[in-house]
């Protein structure tokens, strides 16, 4: 499949980049796992220390907690890729810097384009500032907005329902809506799909839409 083996590619170059510094503290970069034509792509922040040690996304606790949040929402971890903005752990889990944001930046949007989701999971506001730069998690999270065809969604970071316990019902909350964001995104899709008319040079359809539900 012509998506895996470009994965598999990019994965490659991310094992080797030495584009930021994080490339001189690493053990192991994190390109991200899961299905090459996964209908959901999750996107966190930055691999912690367990992910460095491995080399796999959300491994620690937070990944475990993650892994409960999607059998919550009908999923199993199996179903969906996971990545992160930054493929290489900022020391002591630092905040990812812009420079090493910008060195991932095309790492990521590349893996986008090869999997093509239905929908993407922001997972925190790092991840969340791809796509609403001027948002706050507290404002949007748990809500969905139709961008580029495809369906984005914010949503809080799992960790952060391991060291703010307030938060962990609403976490769970919006993971509990997953099956009605994939039964919307699904519908949206085949309605596209069955739409044999061009747009008209009058009436085209605005690629980013910013109104949520």
């Amino acid at each position: 499949m012509e998506s895996e083996h470009t994965l598999m590619e990019i994965a490659q170059e991310i094992s080797q980049c030495k584009k930021c510094g994080l490339a001189g503290t690493r053990k192991n970069a994190v390109p991200g796992e899961g299905p090459s034509n996964a209908e959901i792509m999750l996107i966190g922040e930055g691999p912690g220390f367990y992910e460095n040690e491995q080399g796999r996304p959300f491994v620690g606790q937070a990944g475990k907690f993650l892994n409960e949040l999607l059998k919550n929402g009908g999923l199993n971890r199996e179903d969906v890729f996971i990545t992160n903005v930054v493929k290489c752990r900022p020391p002591g889990n630092r905040d990812p810097q812009d420079v090493e944001l910008a060195a991932c930046a095309g790492y990521l949007e590349r893996q986008i384009e090869a999997i093509n989701p239905l929908i993407i999971l922001t997972l925190g506001r790092f991840s969340m500032a791809r796509y609403f730069q001027t948002a706050k998690i507290s404002a949007i999270h748990g809500r969905a907005s139709w961008m580029d065809g495809r369906l984005i969604v914010a949503m809080y970071h799992p960790a952060a329902g391991l060291h703010q316990p307030n938060l962990k019902a609403d976490i769970m909350s919006d993971f509990a809506l997953l099956p009605g964001f994939i039964e919307k995104a699904r519908s949206e899709r085949d309605r596209q799909q069955a739409e044999s008319e061009p747009a008209s040079e009058d009436r085209q359809e605005d690629a980013t839409q910013l109104s949520f539900f």
